[in-house]
């Protein structure tokens, strides 16, 4: 068994990273066997490697190594390239033709990107791995294919089954052993040897002196976020050794050609919305004046069974959840408030004359005494005003009038989805 450093020499891997030695490690030891490798990783981080080690250290070396782009491929034809087609099985079949399936038989199949891969093909794929049958496209004859397969992704397979975009069952053939490669950003002191590596072979192709880096570009590198990986770093150091006429280059130098440098900073952001969040600001100032409705509203109930009980130490009794409720358990920053409190004293303002027996309040004279002077509470039980939803009813109906119904511009008008909209249809039955 070859190690470690002699698998990177042969294929020309650099970097001394444990992470990226543990996952030649893991290449080194499932290759004598046939068991299905899915190689995980971001975009650019090489993970076209794992496959080569493996096939070239197991016994079908000598066999066919196919390496299969699955997202390159239109999901129309996808059937045909991996399976194979007859003749005149769909419109341009002109002839017979094999797929990789068949013509990799004996060898390998590197199918990168496999998370890309339509479900009607995953089903035809998972056949392969459980019993190594496939039917051509447009044929009703079985045949068998002795192949390997290696597959690779850089999407999360666990989201993909959840949102029903891969198979489940065919994520477990597939990944019987896993090998993840780590980011360049988790493999800090092997992103100036990359560099250097690059450096020296652009030298070459473009007959020139080697870029060199000085301390500070080396720690602005180290400190950069990499989301192309590997093959970022690689395009940046052509890019550098063409374009710059001096071959040492310092940090003011190398941040021209770093993108957004200083604003990859994390954020954490939420890609599912809650139940009680609101669609835009116009429904949190609906919800505020509600909740200030329903206030006032316990508030003058309240206010009306004081008035017409004149029993302040009754009716303080038998509300004191809603005195709670309207005044609240106290804050340590609001004066505390107490049910006891309320005192004959404090309810003074309240205290009216007793009203007639039809519970019609009788007219208070101008010249009322000062124990009196509050008399217009009464108005608050008079006082008849358009509500909120009476006003949102409006709205909505003058907006669908104006745009014949079409919720979609009605939407637009009054500012808010066309899915609260909808909502808002159904709830006053226009």
């Amino acid at each position: 068994m070859e190690s470690v450093q002699a698998i990177k020499q042969r294929f020309g891997i650099i970097g001394d990273d444990q992470k990226l030695n543990r996952a030649i490690e893991k290449a080194i030891q499932v290759a004598p066997t046939d068991i299905s490798v899915l190689v995980t990783g971001e975009s650019g981080v090489g993970k076209e490697s794992i496959p080569k080690i493996v096939h070239s250290l197991s016994h079908r070396k000598h066999g066919k190594y196919i390496a299969v782009n699955c997202g390159a491929i239109p999901e129309g034809t996808i059937d045909s390239e991996l399976f194979g087609h007859e003749k005149g099985a769909f419109t341009g079949a002109t002839q017979t033709r094999s797929g990789y399936f068949e013509v990799a038989d004996g060898g390998t199949i590197f199918l990168d990107e496999v998370g890309e891969l339509p479900l009607p093909t995953q089903v035809r794929l998972l056949r392969v791995l459980e019993n190594g049958e496939f039917i051509k496209v447009g044929s009703s004859k079985v045949q068998k294919t002795n192949v390997r397969i290696v597959a690779a992704t850089n999407i999360n397979m666990f989201e993909s089954i959840k949102k029903e975009k891969f198979r489940e069952d065919l994520y477990y053939r597939l990944s019987t052993v896993e090998i993840n490669l780590p980011a360049l950003r988790d493999r800090k002191g092997d992103i100036h040897l990359l560099f250097r590596k690059f450096a020296s072979d652009f030298a070459l192709k473009y007959k020139m002196p080697t870029i060199r880096l000085e301390d500070d570009a080396v720690l602005l590198m180290q400190k950069y976020h990499w989301g192309g990986n590997i093959r970022q770093l690689r395009n940046i150091a052509e890019q550098i050794s063409v374009l710059e006429q001096k071959r040492s280059i310092n940090g003011k130098e190398l941040k021209e050609y770093l993108p957004d440098m200083g604003s990859n900073l994390p954020a954490v952001i939420s890609d599912k919305k809650k139940e009680s969040d609101f669609s835009n600001e116009r429904e949190i100032l609906y919800k505020v004046l509600f909740d200030m409705k329903n206030d006032l509203n316990d508030l003058k109930k309240l206010t009306l069974k004081l008035m017409q009980e004149g029993n302040s130490k009754e009716v303080r009794d038998e509300n004191e959840g809603l005195i709670q409720k309207i005044y609240g358990n106290g804050d340590e920053d609001e004066e505390d408030f107490n049910v006891e409190d309320l005192d004959s004293d404090n309810l003074e303002v309240l205290q009216i004359p007793q009203q007639s027996s039809n519970n019609d309040y009788e007219p208070q004279p101008e010249n009322m005494s000062e124990k009196d002077k509050y008399h217009f509470a009464e108005e608050i039980e008079e006082e008849e005003t358009l509500s909120l939803q009476d006003k949102e009813l409006e709205l909505i109906k003058k907006s669908l009038e104006r745009h014949s119904g079409k919720r979609k511009a009605a939407a637009e008008e009054l500012g808010i989805s066309e899915r609260t909209l909808y909502r808002k249809i159904k709830q006053y039955n226009l």
